[in-house]
């Protein structure tokens, strides 16, 4: 094999065109530009413990919220979507944890809210 040649089956088994089609092209074109919401390892986590799904509309809607926390300059930011709570740093875009009900819950190092209409 030469170098650059991919090896049969290294693109994971996924035949070509199957991959998601305009939501993959709206999840590349968001990363390209800077605004795709990420999670880290942690929120990643808690999200799955609690069986938390997101979709690609409650996606948009967090990216909008994101994008309004920032108009207003700030820079660590709760979101309250639905019956959960997401705790993020607007400017790396990045969820750090996530949880349910955030009622009686004490939040520290935000400088913002946002509550995201569901």
């Amino acid at each position: 094999m030469k170098v650059g040649q991919v090896p049969p089956g290294a693109a994971g088994g996924v035949p070509a065109g199957r991959s998601g089609g305009a939501s993959f092209g709206r999840a590349l074109q968001a990363e390209l530009d800077g605004k795709g919401l990420k999670f880290s390892a942690h929120a990643r986590k808690r999200l799955a413990e609690r069986r938390i799904d997101l979709g690609h509309e409650d996606m948009d809607r967090l990216n909008q919220a994101l994008d309004q926390a920032r108009s207003k300059g700030v820079k660590e930011t709760l979101l309250i979507y639905g019956g959960i709570a997401l705790v993020a740093s607007v400017a790396n875009r990045t969820v750090v944890t996530a949880l349910e009900g955030p009622t009686g819950k004490v939040f520290t190092n935000i400088d913002g809210a946002v509550i995201v209409p569901k």
